[in-house]
């Protein structure tokens, strides 16, 4: 049996496979390694807000007679404890829709455009075409994104930030919301002027991440004698 060359001690490596009572003619089989595939994402993460609409509307189940206290408790925890908009289904499956909720719109799946910076800085602004996810990685570079004039075809915008000590800021069109309840800093800055409750018809824009020492501001444009800014 053929044995791989600089191979340590241990069961030689065969390169030609015989079955038993079989001649491959000489011919060796090399199977090469199999390349996993990277999982799909999970989807949207979930603000604070949500959840605690998820949990009223099981307390208004319980008191419409439709679970019990124990049914109430056990779905809690799930409510409480989930991270993604999957993660809400469950425990909601076997209930009737909130007709006080508007439906929530869902991010499309798929890779994010992702925007990257060291010291240098990003501008999109003006007429473009802004896709369903977005990735700002900035080192020290400043980051302005402009979504006010901005082709948005998609219901829901996510946003993901890796932010060091850069600045962030997002122009929103003026009927947007904007989530930031799962965007963290520990030394940085982050604040919006803009409702963060997904309204019909509108662009809903969702900014999660991290920034170290740098700041995020998500605002609509102000407008000043004429002017825009």
């Amino acid at each position: 049996m053929p044995v791989i060359a600089g191979q340590a001690t241990g069961a030689p490596v065969a390169l030609n496979a015989r079955p038993e009572g079989g001649d491959l003619g000489g011919r060796a089989t090399i199977l090469g390694a199999v390349t996993p595939q990277p999982p799909d994402p999970p989807g949207i993460r979930i603000s604070d807000a949500d959840r605690e609409r998820a949990a009223e509307r099981l307390h208004r189940a319980l008191s419409e007679g439709r679970i019990t206290v124990t049914e109430l408790e056990e779905r809690l925890s799930v409510v409480y404890a989930a991270r993604y908009e999957a993660d809400l289904l469950p425990p909601l499956a076997d209930l009737p829709a909130d007709p006080g909720a508007s439906p929530r719109p869902v991010t499309p799946a798929g890779p994010p455009l992702v925007l990257r910076t060291g010291m240098s800085p990003i501008k999109r602004t003006g007429d473009w075409t802004v896709p369903a996810r977005l990735r700002v990685q900035s080192g020290m570079g400043s980051v302005v994104l402009d979504f006010c004039d901005a082709v948005i075809p998609h219901p829901v915008v996510e946003i993901e930030l890796a932010v060091g000590a850069g600045s962030v800021k997002v122009l929103v069109p003026d009927d947007a919301t904007a989530n930031v309840d799962d965007l963290t800093s520990s030394m940085g800055s982050v604040r919006s002027s803009v409702p963060d409750r997904p309204q019909p018809g509108a662009p809903h824009f969702v900014v999660h991440g991290h920034t170290t020492l740098g700041s995020v501001r998500i605002r609509h444009r102000f407008r000043l004698a004429g002017l825009v800014f």
